[in-house]
Protein backbone atom coordinates (compact mmCIF):
# COMPACT_ATOMS: atom_id res chain seq x y z
CA UNK A 1 0.00 0.00 0.00
CA UNK A 2 3.16 2.87 1.13
CA UNK A 3 4.43 1.65 -2.13
CA UNK A 4 0.86 1.96 -4.70
CA UNK A 5 0.66 5.50 -2.56
CA UNK A 6 3.93 7.03 -4.09
CA UNK A 7 3.50 5.52 -7.43
CA UNK A 8 0.23 7.30 -7.15
CA UNK A 9 1.74 10.66 -6.27
CA UNK A 10 4.57 10.78 -8.39
CA UNK A 11 2.36 9.68 -11.71
CA UNK A 12 3.22 12.98 -13.27
CA UNK A 13 7.01 12.69 -12.73
CA UNK A 14 7.04 8.97 -14.37
CA UNK A 15 5.36 10.06 -17.26
CA UNK A 16 7.21 12.89 -17.57
CA UNK A 17 10.47 11.00 -17.39
CA UNK A 18 9.05 7.94 -19.43
CA UNK A 19 8.55 10.67 -22.10
CA UNK A 20 12.24 11.78 -22.13
CA UNK A 21 13.47 8.90 -21.88
CA UNK A 22 12.04 7.47 -25.16
CA UNK A 23 12.42 11.06 -26.99
CA UNK A 24 15.88 10.47 -26.19
CA UNK A 25 16.34 7.46 -28.65
CA UNK A 26 15.53 9.80 -31.46
CA UNK A 27 18.39 12.09 -30.56
CA UNK A 28 21.60 11.96 -32.46
CA UNK A 29 25.15 12.75 -31.39
CA UNK A 30 25.00 16.34 -32.54
CA UNK A 31 21.94 16.71 -30.24
CA UNK A 32 23.60 15.62 -27.15
CA UNK A 33 26.58 17.58 -27.97
CA UNK A 34 24.51 20.97 -28.00
CA UNK A 35 23.85 19.72 -24.09
CA UNK A 36 25.72 21.27 -21.29
CA UNK A 37 28.06 19.34 -19.67
CA UNK A 38 26.10 18.93 -16.15
CA UNK A 39 22.91 17.64 -18.53
CA UNK A 40 24.55 15.13 -20.60
CA UNK A 41 23.39 11.53 -19.36
CA UNK A 42 24.32 8.11 -20.47
CA UNK A 43 22.62 7.78 -23.85
CA UNK A 44 19.21 5.60 -23.70
CA UNK A 45 20.16 3.47 -25.94
CA UNK A 46 23.24 2.51 -24.31
CA UNK A 47 20.68 1.99 -21.43
CA UNK A 48 18.26 -0.23 -22.73
CA UNK A 49 20.30 -2.09 -24.53
CA UNK A 50 21.40 -3.15 -20.65
CA UNK A 51 18.09 -3.96 -19.42
CA UNK A 52 17.49 -5.86 -22.29
CA UNK A 53 20.93 -7.81 -21.96
CA UNK A 54 19.94 -8.58 -18.05
CA UNK A 55 16.66 -9.18 -19.31
CA UNK A 56 17.89 -12.28 -21.36
CA UNK A 57 20.46 -13.40 -18.72
CA UNK A 58 17.87 -13.56 -15.96
CA UNK A 59 15.18 -15.44 -18.11
CA UNK A 60 17.81 -17.96 -18.19
CA UNK A 61 18.60 -17.95 -14.85
CA UNK A 62 15.20 -18.35 -13.87
CA UNK A 63 14.49 -21.03 -16.37
CA UNK A 64 17.26 -22.87 -14.46
CA UNK A 65 16.24 -22.43 -11.07
CA UNK A 66 12.45 -23.37 -11.89
CA UNK A 67 12.93 -26.02 -14.98
CA UNK A 68 9.94 -24.37 -16.63
CA UNK A 69 10.29 -21.85 -19.75
CA UNK A 70 7.11 -19.49 -19.68
CA UNK A 71 6.59 -19.18 -15.93
CA UNK A 72 10.57 -17.91 -15.71
CA UNK A 73 9.94 -15.54 -18.35
CA UNK A 74 7.10 -13.97 -16.88
CA UNK A 75 8.86 -13.94 -13.53
CA UNK A 76 11.45 -12.10 -15.41
CA UNK A 77 9.14 -10.02 -17.15
CA UNK A 78 7.52 -8.99 -13.22
CA UNK A 79 11.39 -8.18 -11.97
CA UNK A 80 11.80 -5.86 -15.05
CA UNK A 81 8.51 -4.29 -14.58
CA UNK A 82 8.01 -4.08 -10.88
CA UNK A 83 11.91 -3.07 -10.36
CA UNK A 84 11.03 0.11 -12.44
CA UNK A 85 9.07 1.01 -10.28
CA UNK A 86 10.33 0.24 -7.27
CA UNK A 87 13.19 1.79 -8.21
CA UNK A 88 11.94 4.97 -8.91
CA UNK A 89 10.27 4.91 -5.24
CA UNK A 90 12.98 3.95 -3.50
CA UNK A 91 14.79 6.97 -5.27
CA UNK A 92 12.13 9.45 -4.00
CA UNK A 93 11.87 8.03 -0.22
CA UNK A 94 15.98 8.55 -0.71
CA UNK A 95 15.22 12.35 -1.81
CA UNK A 96 12.89 12.80 1.24
CA UNK A 97 14.39 11.00 4.36
CA UNK A 98 18.00 9.75 3.13
CA UNK A 99 19.41 6.30 1.97
CA UNK A 100 20.32 5.19 5.89
CA UNK A 101 15.98 5.10 5.86
CA UNK A 102 15.67 3.35 2.04
CA UNK A 103 12.85 1.17 2.82
CA UNK A 104 14.05 -2.01 0.54
CA UNK A 105 13.26 -4.47 2.48
CA UNK A 106 9.22 -3.32 2.39
CA UNK A 107 9.60 -2.76 -1.17
CA UNK A 108 11.49 -6.49 -1.91
CA UNK A 109 8.81 -7.79 0.28
CA UNK A 110 5.58 -6.61 -1.74
CA UNK A 111 7.67 -7.83 -4.92
CA UNK A 112 7.74 -10.91 -2.95
CA UNK A 113 4.09 -10.94 -2.91
CA UNK A 114 3.43 -10.74 -6.66
CA UNK A 115 6.07 -12.64 -7.40
CA UNK A 116 4.85 -15.53 -5.42
CA UNK A 117 0.69 -14.71 -6.40
CA UNK A 118 1.62 -15.15 -10.10
CA UNK A 119 3.69 -18.50 -9.64
CA UNK A 120 1.15 -20.02 -8.33
CA UNK A 121 -1.21 -18.99 -10.89
CA UNK A 122 0.67 -20.63 -12.92
CA UNK A 123 1.31 -23.71 -10.94
CA UNK A 124 4.44 -23.61 -9.81
CA UNK A 125 4.78 -25.10 -6.58
CA UNK A 126 7.82 -26.85 -4.34
CA UNK A 127 11.78 -25.33 -3.98
CA UNK A 128 11.59 -24.92 -7.44
CA UNK A 129 9.23 -21.75 -6.93
CA UNK A 130 10.01 -20.57 -4.02
CA UNK A 131 13.79 -20.02 -5.08
CA UNK A 132 12.27 -18.30 -8.44
CA UNK A 133 9.95 -16.13 -6.27
CA UNK A 134 13.22 -14.75 -4.07
CA UNK A 135 15.14 -15.13 -7.33
CA UNK A 136 13.32 -12.12 -8.29
CA UNK A 137 12.83 -10.06 -5.33
CA UNK A 138 16.18 -10.76 -4.85
CA UNK A 139 17.40 -8.26 -8.05
CA UNK A 140 14.33 -5.59 -7.25
CA UNK A 141 15.78 -5.58 -4.08
CA UNK A 142 19.23 -4.80 -5.50
CA UNK A 143 17.78 -2.21 -8.05
CA UNK A 144 15.99 -0.54 -5.45
CA UNK A 145 18.95 -0.16 -3.18
CA UNK A 146 21.22 1.34 -6.00
CA UNK A 147 18.53 3.40 -7.33
CA UNK A 148 18.51 5.05 -4.04
CA UNK A 149 22.21 5.36 -3.80
CA UNK A 150 22.32 6.72 -7.37
CA UNK A 151 20.13 9.41 -6.50
CA UNK A 152 22.03 10.81 -3.88
CA UNK A 153 25.31 10.76 -5.88
CA UNK A 154 23.75 12.98 -8.60
CA UNK A 155 22.70 15.27 -5.55
CA UNK A 156 26.03 15.68 -4.97
CA UNK A 157 26.96 15.92 -8.33
CA UNK A 158 24.75 18.01 -9.34
CA UNK A 159 26.42 20.62 -6.03
CA UNK A 160 29.62 19.67 -7.03
CA UNK A 161 28.85 20.55 -11.10
CA UNK A 162 29.42 16.97 -12.16
CA UNK A 163 28.89 15.02 -15.11
CA UNK A 164 25.75 12.84 -14.85
CA UNK A 165 26.98 10.45 -17.66
CA UNK A 166 30.22 9.94 -15.51
CA UNK A 167 28.32 8.84 -12.68
CA UNK A 168 26.17 6.43 -13.73
CA UNK A 169 28.94 4.47 -15.54
CA UNK A 170 31.22 4.85 -12.00
CA UNK A 171 28.13 3.47 -10.14
CA UNK A 172 28.01 0.77 -12.97
CA UNK A 173 31.50 -0.10 -12.32
CA UNK A 174 30.83 0.58 -8.45
CA UNK A 175 28.01 -2.89 -8.73
CA UNK A 176 30.37 -4.47 -10.49
CA UNK A 177 33.20 -4.66 -8.19
CA UNK A 178 30.63 -4.77 -4.87
CA UNK A 179 29.35 -7.97 -6.34
CA UNK A 180 32.34 -9.45 -6.42
CA UNK A 181 33.38 -8.46 -3.29
CA UNK A 182 30.55 -8.81 -0.75
CA UNK A 183 30.94 -12.63 -1.55
CA UNK A 184 34.08 -12.95 1.35
CA UNK A 185 32.13 -10.59 3.73
CA UNK A 186 28.79 -12.84 3.77
CA UNK A 187 30.82 -15.89 3.89
CA UNK A 188 32.96 -14.58 7.11
CA UNK A 189 29.98 -13.56 8.63
CA UNK A 190 28.00 -16.66 8.20
CA UNK A 191 30.89 -18.50 9.49
CA UNK A 192 31.39 -16.50 12.57
CA UNK A 193 27.41 -16.35 13.43
CA UNK A 194 25.38 -18.25 11.31
CA UNK A 195 22.36 -16.51 9.60
CA UNK A 196 19.69 -17.04 11.62
CA UNK A 197 21.37 -17.09 14.86
CA UNK A 198 20.41 -14.62 17.87
CA UNK A 199 23.92 -12.43 16.74
CA UNK A 200 22.93 -12.38 13.07
CA UNK A 201 18.91 -12.91 13.08
CA UNK A 202 18.56 -11.40 9.20
CA UNK A 203 15.05 -10.91 10.46
CA UNK A 204 13.97 -9.36 6.77
CA UNK A 205 15.59 -12.11 4.91
CA UNK A 206 13.73 -14.50 7.45
CA UNK A 207 10.26 -13.05 6.65
CA UNK A 208 10.84 -13.11 3.19
CA UNK A 209 11.80 -16.81 2.91
CA UNK A 210 8.75 -17.41 5.28
CA UNK A 211 6.44 -15.78 3.35
CA UNK A 212 7.91 -16.99 0.00
CA UNK A 213 7.31 -20.65 1.18
CA UNK A 214 3.83 -19.85 2.82
CA UNK A 215 2.17 -18.34 -0.57
CA UNK A 216 3.74 -20.87 -2.92
CA UNK A 217 2.69 -23.89 -0.29
CA UNK A 218 -0.75 -22.17 0.01
CA UNK A 219 -0.16 -22.03 4.10
CA UNK A 220 0.32 -18.25 3.71
CA UNK A 221 -2.21 -16.87 7.21
CA UNK A 222 -4.01 -14.19 4.39
CA UNK A 223 -6.07 -12.99 7.35
CA UNK A 224 -2.89 -10.96 8.55
CA UNK A 225 -1.63 -9.56 5.14
CA UNK A 226 -5.12 -7.80 4.98
CA UNK A 227 -5.21 -6.44 7.95
CA UNK A 228 -1.56 -4.90 6.95
CA UNK A 229 -3.10 -4.15 3.55
CA UNK A 230 -6.07 -1.98 5.89
CA UNK A 231 -3.76 -0.57 8.31
CA UNK A 232 -1.85 0.98 5.25
CA UNK A 233 -4.61 2.61 3.93
CA UNK A 234 -5.57 4.27 7.21
CA UNK A 235 -2.16 5.75 7.92
CA UNK A 236 -2.18 6.94 4.48
CA UNK A 237 -5.68 8.43 5.25
CA UNK A 238 -4.14 9.48 8.16
CA UNK A 239 -1.26 11.31 6.30
CA UNK A 240 1.57 9.38 8.00
CA UNK A 241 4.55 10.98 5.97
CA UNK A 242 5.57 7.13 5.03
CA UNK A 243 3.89 4.10 5.87
CA UNK A 244 5.97 2.23 4.76
CA UNK A 245 8.89 2.62 7.10
CA UNK A 246 6.35 2.57 9.81
CA UNK A 247 5.44 -0.97 8.95
CA UNK A 248 8.72 -2.38 8.27
CA UNK A 249 9.57 -0.64 11.62
CA UNK A 250 7.04 -2.84 13.37
CA UNK A 251 9.07 -6.10 12.50
CA UNK A 252 12.41 -5.37 13.14
CA UNK A 253 13.74 -6.37 16.30
CA UNK A 254 13.53 -3.67 19.56
CA UNK A 255 17.03 -3.21 19.61
CA UNK A 256 17.55 -2.09 15.91
CA UNK A 257 14.64 0.28 16.49
CA UNK A 258 16.08 1.32 19.65
CA UNK A 259 19.23 2.46 18.43
CA UNK A 260 17.72 4.86 15.69
CA UNK A 261 15.36 6.15 18.67
CA UNK A 262 18.60 7.01 20.54
CA UNK A 263 20.15 8.90 17.60
CA UNK A 264 16.88 11.00 17.12
CA UNK A 265 16.96 12.00 20.93
CA UNK A 266 21.24 12.77 20.44
CA UNK A 267 19.64 14.90 17.48
CA UNK A 268 17.47 16.88 19.74
CA UNK A 269 19.62 17.32 22.48
CA UNK A 270 21.70 18.95 20.08
CA UNK A 271 19.13 21.27 18.41
CA UNK A 272 17.92 22.00 22.27
CA UNK A 273 21.62 23.11 22.41
CA UNK A 274 21.95 25.02 19.47
CA UNK A 275 19.13 26.76 19.59
CA UNK A 276 19.76 28.03 23.47
CA UNK A 277 23.14 29.43 21.71
CA UNK A 278 21.21 31.83 19.48
CA UNK A 279 22.74 29.96 16.17
CA UNK A 280 21.65 31.88 13.12
CA UNK A 281 19.85 29.27 10.28
CA UNK A 282 23.48 29.26 8.10
CA UNK A 283 25.15 28.11 11.58
CA UNK A 284 22.34 25.68 12.36
CA UNK A 285 23.02 24.33 8.59
CA UNK A 286 26.48 23.54 8.88
CA UNK A 287 25.83 21.61 12.84
CA UNK A 288 23.43 19.45 10.68
CA UNK A 289 25.79 19.05 7.97
CA UNK A 290 28.59 18.14 10.66
CA UNK A 291 25.86 15.98 12.87
CA UNK A 292 25.09 13.98 9.34
CA UNK A 293 28.47 13.16 8.34
CA UNK A 294 29.58 12.31 12.40
CA UNK A 295 26.73 9.79 12.19
CA UNK A 296 27.50 8.40 8.49
CA UNK A 297 30.74 7.97 10.34
CA UNK A 298 29.51 5.74 12.66
CA UNK A 299 27.27 4.03 10.50
CA UNK A 300 29.96 2.64 8.31
CA UNK A 301 32.74 2.17 11.13
CA UNK A 302 30.16 -0.08 12.82
CA UNK A 303 30.11 -2.13 9.82
CA UNK A 304 33.69 -2.22 9.26
CA UNK A 305 33.94 -3.08 13.46
CA UNK A 306 31.41 -5.73 13.04
CA UNK A 307 33.36 -7.62 9.79
CA UNK A 308 36.73 -7.15 12.15
CA UNK A 309 35.12 -9.30 14.95
CA UNK A 310 33.59 -11.69 12.55
CA UNK A 311 36.89 -12.34 11.44
CA UNK A 312 38.24 -12.61 14.98
CA UNK A 313 35.79 -15.53 15.79
CA UNK A 314 35.90 -17.29 12.44
CA UNK A 315 39.99 -17.58 13.01
CA UNK A 316 39.39 -18.35 16.81
CA UNK A 317 41.17 -15.22 18.84
CA UNK A 318 37.43 -13.86 20.51
CA UNK A 319 37.49 -16.68 22.76
CA UNK A 320 40.77 -15.13 24.16
CA UNK A 321 39.65 -11.63 24.22
CA UNK A 322 36.29 -12.61 25.96
CA UNK A 323 38.93 -14.56 28.76
CA UNK A 324 40.49 -11.40 29.25
CA UNK A 325 36.76 -9.91 30.20
CA UNK A 326 36.53 -12.19 32.26
CA UNK A 327 39.38 -11.99 34.17
CA UNK A 328 39.28 -8.11 34.34
CA UNK A 329 35.74 -8.66 35.83
CA UNK A 330 37.09 -10.97 38.39
CA UNK A 331 39.65 -8.66 39.42
CA UNK A 332 37.26 -5.77 39.85
CA UNK A 333 35.28 -8.32 42.02
CA UNK A 334 38.37 -8.96 43.84
CA UNK A 335 38.87 -5.01 44.55
CA UNK A 336 34.86 -4.44 45.44
CA UNK A 337 34.12 -7.53 46.99
CA UNK A 338 30.60 -7.54 44.26
CA UNK A 339 30.19 -8.24 40.59
CA UNK A 340 29.63 -5.21 38.63
CA UNK A 341 27.27 -6.61 36.52
CA UNK A 342 26.17 -9.97 35.82
CA UNK A 343 27.58 -9.51 31.98
CA UNK A 344 31.17 -7.47 31.90
CA UNK A 345 30.23 -6.09 28.64
CA UNK A 346 27.16 -4.37 29.85
CA UNK A 347 29.14 -1.88 31.70
CA UNK A 348 31.58 -1.43 28.50
CA UNK A 349 28.84 -1.23 26.65
CA UNK A 350 27.30 2.47 28.89
CA UNK A 351 30.65 4.18 28.91
CA UNK A 352 30.58 3.72 25.15
CA UNK A 353 26.73 4.78 24.44
CA UNK A 354 27.45 7.98 27.15
CA UNK A 355 30.81 8.83 24.83
CA UNK A 356 29.11 8.07 21.33
CA UNK A 357 25.92 10.94 22.78
CA UNK A 358 28.98 12.93 23.66
CA UNK A 359 30.30 13.00 19.95
CA UNK A 360 26.92 13.12 18.36
CA UNK A 361 25.86 16.45 19.96
CA UNK A 362 29.68 18.09 20.80
CA UNK A 363 31.02 17.60 17.38
CA UNK A 364 28.54 19.15 15.34
CA UNK A 365 27.98 22.30 17.58
CA UNK A 366 32.12 23.21 17.59
CA UNK A 367 31.17 23.18 13.24
CA UNK A 368 28.69 26.08 13.85
CA UNK A 369 31.44 28.71 12.63
CA UNK A 370 31.36 32.13 12.13
CA UNK A 371 27.32 33.41 12.47
CA UNK A 372 28.26 35.96 9.44
CA UNK A 373 29.32 32.88 6.83
CA UNK A 374 26.83 31.96 4.41
CA UNK A 375 24.93 28.52 4.59
CA UNK A 376 26.27 25.66 3.04
CA UNK A 377 24.58 22.81 0.92
CA UNK A 378 22.63 20.71 2.99
CA UNK A 379 23.60 17.34 3.42
CA UNK A 380 21.32 13.90 3.46
CA UNK A 381 22.06 10.43 4.73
Amino acid sequence: MGAANTLLGMRKSLTIGLGRAFADLRKTAADQAKLSRTERYMSSKVVFGLIALMFILMCFLYIHISGLIWPAILAAVVMLVVGFFFATVSGSLVGFIGSSNNPVSGLTLSTLLIAALLMVSLGVSGTPGVATVLGVAAVVCVSSSVAGELLQDFKVGYILGGTPRRIQIAELIAVVVASLVMYWPLYLLNTAFGFGSRQLSAPQAGLMATLAIGIVGGDMPWPLVVVGIFFGIGMIMMQVRSPMLVAVGMYLPFETTFAIFLGGVFRSLGDWLAKRRGLNQAQMARVENAGVLTASGLIAGESVFGLLWAGLIALGYATSSQRVLQLLEEWARKITGARIFADPLYLAGMIVMAVLAALMIWLPLTSAGDPSEPAPPTAMM
